[in-house]
């Protein structure tokens, strides 16, 4: 019997593909759409964002046309969950990653579980990675060929035990092959714009979405120089993240950065570029896609999704933690925010910034 496998489809040109091609190598699929209630009111913006009803409209199509069974699945409970989330880090002086608690929560955590009540032996996205082995012999997530289109960086959570069921159809494939592949087989999403926002803010307006599900709460306090000296007021930490420039509401002769916030007292804290260089971070919840290493081992160390990847030396720490030293000094070191370690196009593990160091 062909092996069964869940594909999570968002009706986007990557999922489908990959629809395209698990159907081609003998896979008997399923597609899977995750209804969050989130949606948007104008064409530009439903074509920026995933998970909407004409989303969900988009990957029926899609499957009809390649005859494979198709469901959405209501998920607007487990949206909260992570719009909660998204909510609570800004409020804290974080900078949230919601992509990736959807990966690890969702996506392989709660659609696979599904996936595996039906039978299934794999879950499937249309994220540009790969699993490949590693010489240890484990299983780990690695860069997609197309290196422009890499989405290693979100997957750096998935749990260990999970990956050997985990499918990526497109990531060994440049993305203008699977806009062809699409096109070629009439597929009728082939010619559909990126998804560029969070599905859950499909005005791309966090402010405001942050601001709603918490009214009433007030964190507006002083905006403070490097030396402590009061520059000014602030409405609200949620307003702010480390390294953002624009929309401080105070005007210098040069331009000023954030450069920490703290939550206790509602201060923010500007400052001159360089005053965002950090030579390295602590991440906690750190989850090791392979052997933990047990002294201070080399790496490359992303510290978000549009960071290149920089020589790095990592050390663990008890509690799942670890002290991560960068070969030069980065900036804007983001509390909130994912690194992930690299060896390689392997990736070793990924774990979440409490502070720059």
């Amino acid at each position: 019997m062909a092996k069964r496998v869940v594909l999570a489809m968002s009706g986007g040109v990557d999922s489908s593909v990959a629809a395209l091609l698990l159907k081609s190598q003998g896979y008997d699929v399923i597609g899977l759409f995750m209804r969050t209630g989130s949606h948007a009111e104008d064409a530009e913006r439903r074509a920026k964002t995933c998970c909407s009803v004409a989303d969900s409209l988009d990957a029926r199509g899609v499957a009809d046309r390649l005859d494979i069974p198709f469901y959405a699945l209501d998920f607007e409970d487990d949206f909260g969950r992570i719009k909660d989330y998204f909510a609570d880090e800004y409020l804290a002086g974080r900078t949230p990653n919601p992509c990736v608690m959807c990966n690890i929560w969702l996506k392989f955590g709660k659609l696979w579980s599904y996936g595996k009540q039906v039978g299934a032996d794999h879950v499937a996205t249309g994220h540009y990675a790969r699993i490949v082995p590693a010489d240890d012999g484990t299983l780990r997530v690695a860069r997609g060929i197309d290196r422009n289109k890499d989405q290693s960086y979100v997957l750096s959570g998935l749990r260990p035990e999970v990956l050997r069921h985990v499918l990526f159809p497109v990531g060994d494939r440049p993305k203008a092959e699977i806009r062809e592949l699409a096109r070629s087989h009439h597929l009728p999403v082939h010619d559909k714009a990126e998804s560029q926002e969070i599905c859950f803010v499909p005005d791309d307006d966090y402010l405001r979405l942050v601001r709603q599900m918490r009214p009433g709460l007030d964190t507006s306090g002083p905006m403070v120089d490097l030396s402590g000296n009061q520059v000014g007021t602030h409405p609200g930490i949620e307003g702010f993240t480390i390294g953002q420039r624009r929309g401080l509401g105070i005007t210098f002769g040069e331009p000023r950065y954030v450069v920490q916030i703290e939550p206790a007292t509602s201060t923010v804290t500007i400052g001159h570029r360089a005053s965002l260089l950090r030579d390295g971070l602590e991440a906690s919840r750190f989850n090791w896609l392979g052997p933990e290493p047990t002294a201070e081992t080399s790496c490359f160390a992303q510290i978000r999704a549009r960071h290149a990847a920089v020589p790095a030396r990592v050390t663990p720490l008890p509690d799942r933690r670890v002290r991560i030293h960068f070969e030069s000094p980065q900036s804007a070191v983001s509390p909130g925010q994912v690194v992930t370690l690299y060896e390689g196009d392997l990736v070793l593990g990924g774990g979440w910034i409490e502070r720059g160091i």
